[in-house]
């Protein structure tokens, strides 16, 4: 006599284990995140992968250092064995990973949580940018405030790296990054006017940040700019950066 096959068990819905095998208590998948903010799961993994907080496995989804500190753990779905990660509901509230749900929907977030922490949808200008307006127009159409941000967009669109302009940086500061590689998490900071006290005491303060958060970072300078071709390959490519 045939028996009934089982029925199927959704990823929200699986038995779940973390690393150690130990069953885990009602935390958020990416879908029920997704429910919360009006984002399929999809798009909320590929903001979480952004950030630099899980990363692709060859099934599912892998976290990293930078995800543990947010309070991700990883589990295993118990009948596909695909492994995924599961977050607290305070994620709900963390400004960054709302500010790029918010980007992503292009609006505010449902989220009731999100209500308390309002973060605007439009990227603030750090004071020492406000002087210099992004006037020049890079060969991909990225806007850019310097000649040597230029040449450095340039450099970046013409070896196939993908790239965004003053990405906004994934911690709590107020701080943006020059140039952010989302394949490879790194990012790049041209320090061009350190003879100046406040620019000089507000790239001390983002190195403190980079630092801080253990974020991936390249730093260049006016000497680095006189062989681009050489100089940034040569420090890109200890991150895993395919340079020609």
């Amino acid at each position: 006599m045939a028996t009934a096959a089982p029925p199927k068990v959704s990823e929200a819905a699986a038995p779940t284990y973390d690393r150690e095998g130990k069953a885990g208590g009602e935390r958020l998948t990416a879908t029920k995140l997704g429910e919360e903010l009006g984002l399929s799961s999809r798009k909320v993994n590929l903001i979480l992968a952004e950030l630099g907080w899980i990363e692709k496995f060859t099934k599912g989804w892998k976290l990293t250092d930078h995800g543990v500190k947010q309070g991700g753990k990883e589990k295993t779905a118990h009948q596909s064995g695909a492994s995924y990660v599961d977050w607290p509901r305070s994620l709900l509230s963390n400004k960054v990973f709302l500010a790029d749900a918010q980007e992503l929907r292009g609006g505010s977030s449902s989220s009731p949580d999100a209500a308390e922490s309002p973060v605007s949808n439009k990227p603030q200008v750090e004071d020492g940018r406000k002087r210099y307006p992004a006037d020049y127009r890079a060969v991909d159409g990225h806007y850019v405030r310097s000649r040597a941000e230029l040449a450095i967009d340039n450099w970046l669109y013409m070896q196939g790296i993908v790239h965004a302009y003053e990405r906004k940086l994934p911690v709590e500061e107020d701080a943006y990054c020059d140039f952010y590689l989302p394949e490879s998490k790194v990012y790049i900071e041209y320090w061009g006017m350190e003879q100046d006290a406040s620019y000089a005491k507000r790239k001390a303060e983002k190195q403190s940040i980079y630092k801080k958060y253990d974020l991936k970072l390249v730093e260049l300078a006016d000497a680095e700019l006189e062989n681009l071709d050489d100089n940034l390959a040569r420090l890109l490519i200890p991150f895993g950066v395919k340079c020609e």
